[in-house]
């Protein structure tokens, strides 16, 4: 069965893990000294949030991770069916984990990653090189979320 990820870039990693270990009802899985996820199934997600690289504030990246081999074939499937640049990142250390993924960018510059957790890590990790996402549209992102180029902005909303 699927997971829904959501990684969240924080200024104050204490006061979002006291946050949102009150808002869950539930203190992380995993606490490090710049991250903190819970893994919750009620809602069924994986929230992460994070203090590195300088990083923007607010959602870094979303994601889809999965349980097994299958499902992560059927996402990437569905990844290439979307029609945008894929960066097929395969087997890498991100936030603590040792993962198989791959990365896509919505046309509003929504960074997505489909990916597998194989095991644990005692590093965060490094970032690729992800040029291959870049879109005129796709957003600017951080620490394991691939690094692309800022959106245009419009004058409305």
């Amino acid at each position: 069965m699927k997971r829904f990820h959501v990684h969240v870039g924080v200024a104050d990693l204490d006061a979002s893990i006291a946050f949102y270990s009150g808002l869950f009802g539930a203190a992380p899985s995993v606490t490090k000294p710049d991250y903190a996820k819970w893994m919750l199934e009620d809602p069924r997600i994986n929230f992460a949030i994070s203090q590195k690289c300088g990083a923007a504030k607010g959602i870094e990246h979303l994601g889809v991770q999965v349980e097994d081999e299958a499902e992560l074939a059927e996402v990437y499937g569905r990844l290439k069916a979307a029609n945008g640049p894929v960066l097929e990142e395969g087997a890498t250390t991100c936030c603590y984990a040792r993962s198989e993924k791959s990365w896509i960018a919505d046309p509003d510059g929504v960074v997505w990653e489909a990916f597998l957790t194989k095991g644990d890590s005692t590093v965060y990790g490094d970032s690729p090189d992800f040029a291959a996402l870049s879109s005129d549209n796709a957003a600017a992102s951080a620490c394991c979320a691939p690094q692309v180029a800022a959106p245009v902005r419009s004058s409305c909303c």
